[in-house]
């Protein structure tokens, strides 16, 4: 499997954005394409993720309501669209794949990362 995540850039508080992910790779149903981010100084984190077979998503408490994930089984593509982003949201965004349970951790594809800036 082999990820590209693209959409990021500088932006205002409480602009959008939508993230992208393409992916390169069989699924199954049990495979499942998330989000995580990594604010300066901190850990990644988990974010967001969808199971591809069904289109089920979970998310972190922290971005519930503000982060909707998302697919297009045809382009073969996740996005992520953010909303009222803050200045806490800036990170470097990564999209990553697994097959298997649990969602929110070991993940065994990543893409390349997409830098999102938000200034107040």
């Amino acid at each position: 499997v082999q990820l590209q995540a693209s959409g990021g850039g500088l932006v205002q508080a409480g602009d959008s954005l939508r993230l992208s992910c393409a992916y390169s790779g069989r699924t199954t149903s049990t495979y499942f394409m998330g989000w995580f981010r990594q604010a300066p100084g901190k850990e990644r984190a988990f974010v967001t993720a969808i199971r591809w077979s069904d289109g089920s998503t979970y998310y972190a408490d922290s971005v519930k309501g503000r982060f909707t994930i998302s697919r297009d089984a045809a382009k073969k593509t996740m996005y992520l669209q953010i909303d009222r982003l803050n200045p806490e949201d800036t990170a470097i965004y990564y999209c990553a794949a697994k097959y298997g349970l649990p969602y929110a951790a070991g993940y065994s594809y990543w893409g390349q990362g997409t830098q999102v800036t938000v200034s107040s």
